[in-house]
């Protein structure tokens, strides 16, 4: 039986919705119909232009730190000031751009993905769908 083809005759078992006699069509699940919105398609979008390419640089800033720190031990150990190395300096930072990249996030999630994602929660609830 080939799952990628048309679905022919009836439907049946535990996913199978009553239908009436009149020929009116089964009720539709809003959070489906949400889910195969353009504004669900516009809020995935956005917030995949955002975390990719965070994500992305993130992990190339902490894979630098640690390939430094592994191959280049005499760089990572210069001195700054005092007893406060480059190593230190760049660990410290990762703990800062964390902060900068979930701060930068909550902007972005205010500006950009919280008014769609109202309006489809305000459509699923209100009965729009």
């Amino acid at each position: 039986m080939s799952t990628t083809g048309p679905i022919t005759g009836p439907i049946t078992g535990p996913t199978a919705r009553p239908t009436s006699g009149t020929g009116t069509a089964p009720p539709v699940d809003p959070w489906a119909a949400a889910h195969a919105s353009v504004e669900f398609a516009t809020l995935r979008n956005r917030l995949r232009s955002f975390v990719f390419p965070m994500a992305a640089f993130f992990l190339a800033w902490y894979f630098l730190y640690v390939l430094l720190a592994a191959f280049a031990p005499h760089f990572m150990a210069i001195r700054v000031v005092g007893n406060i190395n480059v190593g230190l300096v760049f660990g410290l930072l990762q703990f800062v751009s964390t902060f900068a990249i979930a701060t930068m996030y909550v902007r972005f999630a205010n500006r950009s993905l919280d008014p769609v994602s109202s309006r489809i929660r305000e459509q699923v609830e209100g009965g729009g769908w």
